[in-house]
C-alpha cells in the first residue's frame, strides 16, 4: 500500500504527511486553506484540488481535521471525500471528534465497500514532527492490521480500542485527563508563587514527585520561557473538553473536575487566549492572584504573546474555524 492521502495540513497534519513522504509514500495532499501543501510539495508531494480527487487517487486516506462541522465538510460537502471513494479503499480519520460521527463514518465508508478507522492520536506537535505519535484506534482488527504499516510510518505504537468509534471514546478521555493535568499543573504553580516559591525550582519538585506528569514535561519549559507558541491551542483543548462533557452526558457518567476544568479553558477562551498554546492559561491565574506565577508576569508580556499568536494564525490545521 504505497498511495496516501492525507485531508488537513495544519500543526499535526502537515509534519506527519511529511514523514510518510520521508518514508518512500506516494502522498496526495488537499487543504481548503491555499498555501498549505507549499512545503510539502517540495518534498515530492501531489496536490488535488478536492477531497473526492485525493480519494481517487489514493488505496489509504488520513483526514487530519479541526472538529466534527469541518469533518462533514470535508467529507460530506460537494466533491467531498465520501463521493469519490473507491471499492477496498482505507480511510483512517486521526481528528478528535464526537464517537457518534467516526460510526457514521464507518457506516457511510461500509456503503461505498470501503473501510474506516478512527484513529486519534496522543503526542502535540513536536510528537507529529519526530514521528512518535501514538494512535488509539477503533475499526476492524484486520483493517487495522493492513494500515498498521502506514500509521507506524508516523508514530511509535498503535494501540487497538475495539469496534469503530473505540478510537474517539479512547481521545476524549484521554484529553479529559490532559486538561485536568494542565489546569492542576498551573493551579499548584499559583499557589507556589503566591507563597513566594520560585516557579524554577518548584517546577523541578514537580518533576520529581509525586505531581510528576508528561503535561508538566511538556509545558513546564514552556511556561517558565512565557513561550505560548501553539503546541496544543487553549482553543482545541476546549473543543476537546466540551466533546467529552457531551460523551459523559450520553453514557451517564458523571464528571465534576471535567465540569470545573471545561469552565477554566472557557475562561480563557473568553479572554482571547484561544489561539495560543493551552498552557497559556496561566495567564487566568495571574490575573486572580494579581501576581507573575513565571518570567515577568502579565504586564510584560503582551508582546511576545502577540507574535506567538500570529505564528499559531500561520500553523492553524485546516478547518471552517480556521483553528489546529
Amino acid at each position: 500500500m504505497q498511495k496516501i492521502g492525507f485531508i488537513g495540513l495544519g500543526v499535526m497534519g502537515a509534519p506527519m504527511a511529511a514523514n510518510l513522504l520521508r518514508k518512500g509514500y506516494n502522498v496526495t495532499v488537499y487543504n481548503r486553506t491555499p498555501g498549505k501543501a507549499d512545503k510539502l510539495l517540495e518534498l515530492g508531494a501531489a496536490e488535488a484540488q478536492t477531497p473526492a480527487a485525493v480519494a481517487r487517487a489514493s488505496e489509504l486516506v488520513i483526514t487530519m481535521i479541526s472538529n466534527d462541522d469541518a469533518i462533514q465538510e470535508v467529507y460530506y460537502g460537494q466533491d467531498g471525500l465520501l463521493s469519490g471513494l473507491m471499492p477496498d479503499t482505507i480511510v483512517v480519520d486521526s481528528s478528535t471528534i464526537s464517537p457518534s460521527l467516526a460510526r457514521q463514518l464507518a457506516a457511510d465508508a461500509a456503503a461505498k465497500s470501503a473501510d474506516f478507522l478512527d484513529a486519534p492520536v496522543t503526542g502535540s506537535k513536536p510528537a507529529a514532527e519526530g514521528g512518535s505519535l501514538v494512535f488509539m484506534v477503533g475499526g476492524e482488527s484486520d483493517i487495522l492490521e493492513r494500515a498498521s504499516d502506514v500509521l507506524l510510518a508516523m508514530g511509535r505504537k498503535v494501540i487497538p480500542m475495539g469496534p469503530s468509534g473505540s478510537g474517539a471514546t479512547a481521545k476524549l478521555a484521554h484529553n479529559t485527563i490532559v486538561g485536568i493535568n494542565a489546569a492542576a499543573l498551573v493551579e499548584g504553580m499559583a499557589i507556589a508563587a503566591s507563597g513566594g516559591i520560585d516557579a524554577s525550582s518548584f517546577l523541578e519538585l514537580v518533576q520529581s514527585g509525586g505531581a510528576a506528569s508528561k503535561i508538566a514535561e511538556l509545558k513546564g519549559p514552556k511556561l517558565l520561557d512565557r513561550d505560548f507558541s501553539v503546541q496544543f491551542s487553549l482553543a482545541l483543548m476546549l473543543k476537546d473538553l466540551r466533546l467529552s462533557s457531551v460523551l459523559s452526558d450520553q453514557l451517564k457518567t458523571p464528571t465534576p473536575v471535567l465540569e470545573t476544568v471545561k469552565g477554566l479553558f472557557q475562561i480563557g477562551d473568553s479572554m482571547g487566549l484561544g489561539d495560543l498554546d493551552l498552557s497559556v492559561l496561566v495567564n487566568c491565574y495571574e490575573q486572580w492572584i494579581n501576581k507573575p506565577i513565571t518570567g515577568n508576569g502579565p504586564a510584560d508580556q503582551t508582546e511576545r504573546e502577540l507574535a506567538a499568536a500570529s505564528e499559531a494564525d500561520r500553523q492553524v490545521t485546516d478547518s471552517g474555524n480556521n483553528r489546529p
